[in-house]
């Protein structure tokens, strides 16, 4: 069953075409990733998928949280996307820098709330008793990540590899069934990279989530997606298998270099 079909989409930023004629379906519990040189159009791809820009033309459609049915993104507000079942990071971390880890992921959890705005005016028992269950979902999470411990701790003063992690918990609170990843391992060192790495797969099995991501760290990418899509001057050039695409001649021209070692 798709999760998301993208149909033939492209955009235009003045003249220049940033992405042209892209498809795309993912099927449940896919984890697949999207690469290609600086400048190719993946993460404006993510911003398309996720209603931060309009495509020019084509059309997105996803599965709903709560109809299993195609419904077309076109046009829906970012929080109405996030809402829908797509939940993102940046490839500039975007933490509320001045909250705490605790808060962060908090937040996120608003998205899916149960009471209304009379329990949140007078401090109603049904507005205490969800507001404790998101701070025990919140804790959860920082388990799974590994920095409960720094739950109170600004976010801002956590070390850069917490922070990525941190905001994949943020977008693991509002609840996604397709997860947008953007250089999730940009700025790690070799040893958080191969963690990071158990973590995706560990998350994806657990939350039952598609996961589409966007990473230059080739060992990342040939280590855990089961299926690569490459991107060169906007236009997909090749798709397949880690071992297809280190052996495509195109995809080495344009953006590897060379061949990609997959250990056994």
């Amino acid at each position: 069953m798709s999760v998301l079909k993208v149909d033939d989409i492209s955009i235009l930023f003045g003249g220049l075409k940033a992405v042209i004629n892209f498809n795309l379906a993912l099927e449940q519990g896919e984890l697949v990733g999207l690469i290609g040189p600086n400048g190719a159009g993946k993460t404006t791809i993510f911003n398309m998928l996720t209603g931060v820009y309009v495509p020019t033309s084509g059309d997105i459609f996803l599965n709903g949280k709560k109809k299993n049915e195609p419904i077309s993104i076109i046009n829906k507000k970012p929080y109405q996307i996030t809402q829908m079942g797509i939940g993102r990071t940046f490839q500039n971390i975007r933490l509320f820098k001045e909250l705490s880890v605790l808060d962060n992921v908090r937040i996120a959890h608003h998205f899916n709330v149960t009471y209304n705005a009379f329990d949140g005016i007078f401090r109603t028992p049904a507005f205490f008793k969800e507001e404790q269950n998101i701070t025990d979902k919140s804790l959860e999470l920082l388990r799974i990540f590994n920095i409960d411990q720094k739950a109170n701790v600004l976010s801002k003063n956590l070390p850069y590899g917490e922070q990525r992690k941190l905001e994949i918990a943020r977008a693991l609170a509002t609840e996604p069934k397709l997860l947008l990843l953007d250089e999730p391992a940009a700025g790690m060192n070799p040893n958080e990279t191969q963690d990071l790495m158990k973590l995706i797969t560990s998350i994806k099995d657990q939350f039952k989530l598609t996961i589409l991501l966007i990473e230059h760290d080739m060992n990342l990418v040939m280590g855990i997606c089961q299926r690569i899509i490459v991107l060169d001057y906007g236009q997909m050039i090749a798709e397949g298998t880690p071992a297809q695409i280190s052996k495509n001649p195109r995809v080495i021209k344009a953006y590897l270099g060379e061949e990609v070692e997959i250990n056994a």
